[in-house]
């Protein structure tokens, strides 16, 4: 098992919460870190319809069975009426870290725990594995592999070909997942709208457009990228808003979680072809960004990051908001150092007024050094930025 990063806060806030849960994508290991983490607890699975039929049918008796010893609950929102039952048991004993629930369903499952468990749980999030978590884990080549191959478990553990990996898992997460989470009675018209929206990758994003688009309504394409939300397929980047004296863009910014999704879906066979792949730019952008939002959750962080642009043109990839600081970080895939690189930063130092210290340029090269208008980092080195 490659170890990750998760491991050590699970084990800290065990001892802080009664119920903690895992969400994150299908496959991205949950149950297989939660077992390390946690190897004495019990184990149920409620995708299997024996268990699911006893929690369903005696709340208060199946969870009776494991008030001496800890229990991992898999695909916990598939039951709804634990979930009261638990917020009982867990008010009585006042023991810590007793319940962990995990599920894919981000959605159904924090809604069930809005309603029930509301400041008795700690909400964790694994998403796919981090450079850092593989580097000497597994064998790593270039960018290009990385952006092509993505960054799921089963690629690495298994030795999955992307090619063979991606297909499958996209059939199985529209077939299960959104069918759970919608009534969708056309299944390719959601991939085709999934398509759309990889070659939507780094873009502003913008709900008339995909629409007309893939032939729905702007409700309907609003209603499916929550789906996307929930299951952890896309994130939206918001925009900055504080006013720099510029009119600024206000629409998100459109992101997945693994670049090897959206090079499946754009039919991209093999990572020979990524140098002259047309989305490169956007795909290398893409990681940085997710390797960044991915690190912080799993160091137990939300990271609060935007993006900037005004209405000439203007902009910078990702703003880190501290508090107390502002952090600049511009993306670039190019693998020499050049000038234009800095052009964003320059005009929003001048907008903003943040420093030099506090100005970031992470690119496809492979050296880290510091220039007059911020420091830079190569592609590997992301782990460096502020806030991780």
């Amino acid at each position: 098992m490659i170890p990750r990063q998760l491991h050590q806060h699970l084990l800290r806030i065990a001892g802080m919460f009664p119920v903690i849960t895992l969400t994150g994508p299908r496959q991205s290991g949950k149950t297989t870190l939660v077992k390390a983490v946690f190897p004495s607890y019990a184990y149920l699975n409620l995708e299997n319809l024996d268990d699911r039929a006893a929690a369903a049918e005696d709340p208060r008796l199946f969870l009776s069975r494991y008030k001496k010893h800890g229990v991992i609950i898999d695909e916990a929102q598939r039951v709804p009426e634990l979930f009261s039952f638990l917020q009982e048991i867990v008010d009585e004993s006042g023991i810590m870290g007793r319940y962990i629930l995990t599920g894919s369903q981000n959605f159904l499952l924090m809604e069930q725990i809005a309603q029930s468990l509301a400041g008795r749980v700690a909400v964790t999030n694994l998403l796919q594995f981090t450079y850092n978590e593989l580097s000497g884990n597994a064998e790593l080549r270039s960018i290009d592999d990385i952006l092509y191959t993505g960054m799921f478990p089963a690629i690495y553990d298994r030795d999955i070909p992307a090619e063979y990996y991606y297909p499958s898992y996209l059939q199985t997460y529209i077939e299960r997942d959104v069918r759970s989470l919608k009534n969708i009675g056309n299944l390719d018209l959601f991939r085709r709208f999934l398509q759309l929206c990889a070659g939507r990758t780094g873009q502003l994003l913008n709900l008339s457009a995909i629409g007309a688009e893939a032939g729905i309504d702007h409700k309907t394409v609003r209603s499916w990228l929550s789906i996307l939300e929930a299951s952890f397929v896309i994130f939206l980047l918001p925009p900055y808003f504080r006013n720099f004296n510029k009119r600024i863009v206000k629409n998100s910014k459109l992101y997945f979680y693994d670049t090897g999704i959206v090079c499946s879906l754009l039919g991209l066979n093999s990572a020979q072809y990524m140098r002259s792949f047309y989305m490169r730019a956007s795909l290398f952008e893409n990681y940085v960004i997710a390797e960044y939002l991915k690190m912080g959750h799993h160091q137990g962080k939300i990271p609060k990051i935007y993006f900037w642009r005004d209405n000439t043109g203007n902009e910078i990839d990702m703003l880190i908001d501290q508090g107390n600081a502002l952090h600049a970080v511009e993306i670039k895939s190019g693998t020499t150092i050049q000038q234009k690189f800095f052009h964003g930063l320059r005009k929003f130092k001048k907008y903003s007024g943040i420093s030099t210290q506090n100005c970031y340029l992470v690119y496809g090269g492979d050296k880290t050094v510091q220039r007059k208008d911020g420091l830079i980092f190569d592609w590997r080195s992301i782990y460096m930025l502020p806030g991780l």
